[in-house]
């Protein structure tokens, strides 16, 4: 059992594990943020566009022709969930983005070539001597 423990703690400890963690536990918060965009500030603003319509609340409701009760088709819900997905995709995507401009930056960077060992130089000397005498 003592085994078991220390190696689900060396796994659960990794930096990778704890790295997971937190981008799941900021995506959570982020996907939050974003639907609190998308319902509190975008759909409101599409509803008065379209005449002061709640599109979260459309709805289509199918009577059941064998006498049962009907079903409502929530479309404005779904939409609203498609336009959740859409804003948090092209949130993450700029996000990406930006990311991979600041890394290509990085990498574009010219590294500065090490300056000759005096032990380098010496030989460099020697062997530009040496053809000299040919």
């Amino acid at each position: 059992m003592k085994g078991f423990m220390k190696e689900f703690k060396e796994f659960a400890l990794k930096g990778n594990v704890l790295d997971l963690a937190v981008g799941v536990i900021i995506g959570g918060a982020f996907s939050t943020i974003v639907k609190s965009l998308v319902d509190d500030i975008i759909m409101p603003l599409i509803g008065m566009i379209l005449g002061r319509i709640n599109i979260a609340t459309l709805a289509l409701t199918i009577k059941n022709p064998l006498g049962g009760e009907a079903v409502s088709l929530a479309y404005g819900a779904f939409l609203q969930n498609v336009l959740n997905f859409f804003f948090i995709a092209l949130a993450v995507f700029c996000i990406v983005k930006a990311a991979n401009a600041v890394n290509k930056k990085k990498e574009e960077a010219p590294a500065e070539e090490p300056k000759p060992s005096k032990e380098e130089i010496l030989l460099t000397e020697i062997r530009d001597a040496l053809r000299e005498k040919k």
